[in-house]
This record gives structure tokens, C-alpha cells and sequence, in this order.
């Protein structure tokens, strides 16, 4: 059921597969993250300057009407954030080590100074 909402109307996706709400950057998890954390549509209005009121209840409607999709489309997204992370961290540890020993001397000698 998407009570009439059609969604080309104001989502996209985009080349990498994460949806967006049309003419903007703003992610539809972005959206339904704040929803979920107790933002009403206002303050997700001014959290994001970039959307009109119309398009966070458009896209708060859609994600109410299409909860199962969506929050299996927002599980994907987490699991495949995640496995970039340890991919990178895996393949990058060496350097990340080194920044992070890099990182606690400059705040040691900041804090002596």
C-alpha cells in the first residue's frame, strides 16, 4: 500500500544504489534515522534546510506505508557500511595505527604545553 504516493515523484536512486530525495543530496535514511529518533517534520526541516515540509511528510508517508521495505533497504545499507569499514580498517591498519599514535602525541604535547 502506498496511498498514492508515487515515488519517482520524490525520490531517487542513485548510480550506487542509495536513495535520495529528489533534486537534493539528502539521504531517505536520513530522513527516516531523525524520524526515528523523535524529530517531527519540522525540526527535520531545519535540520535540513535543503527540504521543503512537503517532501519530509511525503517521504515520512511513504516510509509509514512501506516500513518492512525500507527498513530492509536501511538494514542493507548498515551492513554494507559496515563491511567498507572493516575493509578499509583492514586493509589500511597500518596507516591508521600510525595516524592514531600520531593523533595521541600531538594532544599529549598540546596538554604539556
Amino acid at each position: 500500500m502506498n496511498a498514492g504516493i508515487n515515488l519517482s515523484d520524490f525520490l531517487v536512486r542513485t548510480p550506487e544504489g542509495s536513495w535520495r530525495l529528489a533534486g537534493t543530496r539528502i539521504s531517505l535514511n536520513s530522513v527516516v534515522y531523525s524520524f526515528h529518533d523523535g524529530a517531527t517534520p519540522e525540526q527535520i526541516c531545519q535540520d535540513f534546510p535543503g527540504l521543503s515540509l512537503a517532501q519530509v511528510y511525503a517521504t515520512i508517508a511513504y516510509y509509514l506505508n512501506n516500513r518492512e521495505q525500507v527498513d530492509r533497504y536501511l538494514q542493507q545499507t548498515q551492513q554494507s557500511a559496515e563491511g567498507l569499514r572493516n575493509e578499509l580498517n583492514t586493509r589500511h591498519s597500518d596507516f591508521l595505527r600510525d595516524l592514531r599514535q600520531r593523533l595521541t602525541a600531538a594532544r599529549q604535547s598540546l596538554i604539556q604545553a
